[in-house]
């Protein structure tokens, strides 16, 4: 069975849009580089064709992941979300007992994730050593660094 991609309602638009312009704009104008560069002459020393190709299979390549993405995707309902435990879609803040650094970080799913954004995905190290945590609770996560110990302070939606 396939993997489920938990996102939210306004990640899902965006996805499908990006798909549509990937098949749509993206997909034609692929084809067309492929018959510009084919028209160029032997195709065995063509290395324009030979890139034009290649942009075409790393385009498929796209197209692909977007619709098997979109395909197991399940749209989170924020409202729905119970902030007594960490899950996907909370906030949480925590306590880097190493360092004593205070860190807010929302946990989203894989396709959503930017750090800079405070954003980590459920599927991180440091993601799933906080999935279903409470407040006061103590995670003990590992890392490539090392281990990491955060105590939780707050989950907010």
């Amino acid at each position: 069975m396939a993997e489920i991609n938990y996102v939210k309602q306004d990640t899902f638009e965006k996805m499908r849009e990006e798909l549509h312009l990937l098949k749509t704009i993206d997909r034609h104008a692929a084809s067309r580089a492929i018959a510009e560069a084919r028209e160029k002459g032997d195709l065995k020393e063509n290395a324009e064709y030979d890139a034009a190709k290649e942009a075409q299979g790393l385009l498929e390549a796209k197209i692909k992941y977007l619709e098997g993405v979109i395909a197991t995707a399940r749209i989170l309902d924020e409202t729905t979300i119970d902030s007594s435990r960490v899950s996907i879609l909370t906030k949480v803040t925590v306590t880097n007992l190493g360092t004593k650094k205070v860190v807010t970080y929302q946990i989203v799913s894989e396709n959503e994730a930017n750090l800079k954004e405070g954003k980590i995905s459920v599927t991180s190290p440091i993601g799933k050593g906080l999935l279903g945590k409470v407040v006061g609770e103590i995670s003990e996560v590992i890392v490539p660094a090392g281990v990491l110990k955060f105590k939780i302070e707050k989950i907010t939606v």
